[in-house]
């Protein structure tokens, strides 16, 4: 029997560095301006797999198959450097990336994947020390796999990992690409002249807008965890939030309305609570686009092989003691409110020309930032419906789990939710809050948020 919980140790068998399985000739990439927005922060997704083919056979082959996924995805083998208006440029120029085989001594079953902080953040997750992207494959003492990267979000969003990942995988199982990747900035050029709209100050500022901090002290660190919600429940959110004649709601916008209610019941003297929602514009950019262009252009032209940061995050403020006395379907509203207006073309395009008019003055969204001591809490919730956690298998079969982890360091909360590798309508819910956040996450939302255990996930 193996370690159990977080306990476990893991040892490097041997590291490597994967460059392209073509030469790429050196040269630049710039950021776009949605780009810009992004801190330097690193984010980790992981997949875990049951008993494959004989493991040196099966590292093997995820070495080969990245080789040449880079190939077609070769900003991810290369290096992020400081330009003459000291911004971020991609130097593309196939420096390769870290790759590490790793052993775990713990079986499947007993990785206690509630509670990643301990399980998976610098054992199945590696730590990227350079470059955009490192890999690391993880031998477990059962014969099992895990699979986690690295990447750096400056250079892709979650979106975009997710070409690349479902590209990797295809490739391994000798399957033509699906999405052929766009790095044409073009596409994402502001206007000439850029249309200047004072609704962004709302949403980003400039760093020197940031105050300095009066005093140096303790910040409560955020933990992370695992959830599982089953499809039921989900389905009866949508269904509150929408009641009495509302109109239907998403399942996000459900979701984060429900979230919002549960840590409005938070008793931590402050009055108001920020919601945010991260909205992703490619479809909306992808609109425009397509009227432009002829049916023999559009795959090559389309945003949604678009590869880069393509996001917005509109966020709510509301007094804690209105959420909570508020129907979950007038906070749903509430919700809806204040993503609608981001997800136009327009909205997108006046947030490209908003940071062009701030250049080279870094920007960064503002429910990332306290203003002050008085400034409320703060949860961003993302949306990854769109995580091929199905679809990554890489010559032995589909992973048995997937999930994100971003533990970024900051006071603001992040919660992703996804689709569980089940497939049955139930999602995965990753956390990174507050310990008091967390703690009503399972008092207040026990029978919706359940841990996530290796008995549900049938390991």
């Amino acid at each position: 029997m193996g370690s159990c919980g977080g306990t476990f140790t893991v040892s490097v068998k041997k590291r490597d560095i994967i460059a392209a399985a073509l030469p790429v000739q050196d040269h630049w990439l710039p950021m776009s301006n949605l780009d810009l927005l992004l801190p330097p922060l690193d984010v980790g997704v992981f997949f875990c797999y049951k008993n494959s083919l004989p493991l040196d056979e099966s590292v093997s082959m995820v070495k080969k198959s990245l080789a040449q996924a880079l190939a077609q995805f070769y900003p991810l083998a290369g290096e992020i450097v400081q330009n003459n208006l000291d911004e971020p440029e991609l130097l593309c120029n196939n420096h390769g990336v870290d790759f590490i085989h790793a052993r775990a001594d713990i079986e499947l079953t007993n990785i206690d994947l509630y509670h990643p902080d301990e399980s998976v953040e610098r054992k199945l997750v590696p730590i990227k020390k350079e470059g955009v992207l490192t890999v690391q494959v993880t031998e477990l003492s059962c014969g099992g796999l895990v699979i986690g990267c690295k990447f750096d979000h400056r250079v892709a969003d979650a979106y975009s990992i997710n070409l690349f990942l479902t590209a990797w995988s295809e490739i391994a199982q000798s399957k033509p690409i699906s999405s052929l990747p766009s790095f044409r900035r073009s596409m994402l050029n502001p206007r000439r002249p850029p249309i200047m709209n004072t609704f962004y100050n709302k949403l980003f500022l400039p760093l020197s807008s940031i105050p300095p901090p009066r005093s140096v002290l303790p910040t409560n660190p955020l933990i992370s965890r695992i959830y599982y919600i089953e499809a039921k429940d989900i389905n009866h959110i949508q269904s509150k939030s929408s009641f009495n004649g509302n109109p239907k709601r998403s399942k996000l916008v459900s979701f984060t309305a429900f979230l919002w209610k549960i840590i409005a019941e938070c008793e931590d003297g402050f009055n108001s609570c920020k919601m945010g929602v991260v909205v992703d514009g490619r479809e909306r950019l992808d609109m425009v686009g397509l009227d432009k262009l002829s049916l023999s252009n559009i795959g090559s032209f389309s945003m949604r092989n678009y590869f880069g940061n393509v996001l917005s995050i509109p966020y709510g403020e509301a007094k804690t003691s209105e959420l909570k006395e508020m129907p979950l379907s007038l906070v749903a509203d509430m919700v809806h409110e204040f993503v609608c207006p981001a997800v136009t073309e327009e909205h997108f395009r006046g947030l490209i020309d908003w940071v062009e008019m701030h250049r080279p003055e870094p920007a960064v969204a503002k429910i990332y930032v306290k203003m002050d001591e008085h400034d409320g809490e703060a949860i961003v919730v993302s949306s990854g419906q769109r995580f091929p956690v199905d679809s990554i298998d890489f010559g032995w079969g589909k992973p048995h789990f997937g999930s994100y982890h971003f533990p970024w360091g900051g006071q603001t909360g992040y919660v992703m939710p996804m689709p569980s590798a089940k497939k049955n309508g139930d999602w995965v819910v990753y956390m990174h809050l507050l310990q008091k956040h967390l703690d009503l996450v399972e008092t207040k939302g026990r029978n919706v948020l359940k841990p996530l255990t290796s008995s549900y996930l049938n390991f």
